[in-house]
Order: structure tokens, then C-alpha cells, then sequence
């Protein structure tokens, strides 16, 4: 079975997404922003989520991370929880 291992920021807005992203792009480290501006209890360790397999996460979120590139920054994704920048780390099929 599928397996990954990524990291997330959560945010409320598409645009506090995008304003991150381009934070990233620019120079500083994901888990850096992750851990100032994540809405999420996984920001304290740098948005790192761990291994997980499809259908563990909602929907939008698996999608991206079992289709995306690894190493790329993602997003913003959104689902039910808000906007999402996402990092693959690993995925093995």
C-alpha cells in the first residue's frame, strides 16, 4: 500500500497561504513558517504530519500528497479545516 510522509501550514485564508508561500520561495525554512503560523498542533513540530496512507487525511489533502512532486511546496490547498501549503517529504507506491 501507498505510504507518505509530509508537513503542512494551516492557515484561515487563501491569501495568508499565498503570502507564506512566497516567504518559502524566498528564502525561508517551511518548518520556520510552519512553526510561527500554523493553525495546526502539528506547526509546533514544523507541520510534520508523519507517515500516513490514502484515506487517512480528508480528500484535497490526499490528492495533492499521493499526486504532487516531492519536495515542492504546495497549495494553497483547501479543504474544511482551510487553506493548506504542503510539503511531500517521502511516498513510497
Amino acid at each position: 500500500m501507498a505510504k507518505a510522509r509530509a508537513r503542512h501550514i494551516l492557515v484561515p485564508t487563501e491569501a495568508d497561504c499565498t503570502a507564506l508561500k512566497k516567504m518559502i520561495e524566498g528564502g525561508e525554512t517551511f518548518a520556520e513558517i510552519a512553526r510561527l503560523h500554523s493553525k495546526c498542533p502539528s506547526g509546533k513540530q514544523g507541520g510534520e504530519l508523519g507517515e500516513f496512507s490514502p484515506g487517512q487525511m480528508v480528500k484535497e489533502f490526499d490528492e495533492v500528497v499521493f499526486s504532487g512532486d516531492i519536495g515542492k511546496v504546495l497549495g494553497p490547498v483547501k479543504t474544511q479545516f482551510g487553506y493548506h501549503l504542503i510539503e511531500i517529504t517521502s511516498r513510497t507506491e
